[in-house]
């Protein structure tokens, strides 16, 4: 296996496949490809508790939507996205949210000023469909 290789917490997240089933890359693809994060001939392998990402991002901002769109399904525990190629820019920090987190804290503490929630909301808007609605163990990325 190559790297980069991103944690996750296995056993929450979204309900996209069921563990051992047949077509799990298959509905992690789609899954991915329908939040659109700006990857081109993407290919999904899972091998274990590991999904393996391969394509080419437009940006760092579409490679790591990506992971955290894989890593943030029930039944991922590790995202190994060496082979998502176009990776390159400034990287964002990852966050994991921890209970009783809000995305107006996150920001307090990333940025000084709460108020800027709707930047880290926008910057997640693949992963996080409400900025009310964020859960224990789930990951985001905190732009710079």
């Amino acid at each position: 296996m190559g790297v980069p290789l991103f944690d996750f917490a296995a056993n929450i997240g979204k309900k996209v496949f069921n563990r051992g089933e047949d077509k799990a890359a298959e509905k992690l693809k789609q899954h991915i490809e329908a939040n659109n994060p700006g990857i081109n001939g993407l290919d999904v392998a899972i091998e274990g508790d590991t999904a393996v990402i391969s394509g080419s991002a437009k940006d760092q901002a579409a490679y790591e939507k990506a992971v955290l769109l894989a890593g943030n399904v029930e039944g991922v525990g590790k995202v190994e996205a060496g082979a998502l190629a176009g990776a390159g820019g400034k990287e964002a920090e990852f966050v994991l949210i921890q209970s009783g987190d809000t995305l107006w804290g996150i920001a307090e503490r990333a940025y000084g000023n709460g108020a800027r929630y709707q930047e880290i909301f926008e910057a997640n808007r693949e992963v996080i469909q409400n900025p009310d609605l964020i859960y224990p163990g789930q990951k985001i990325r905190i732009p710079r």
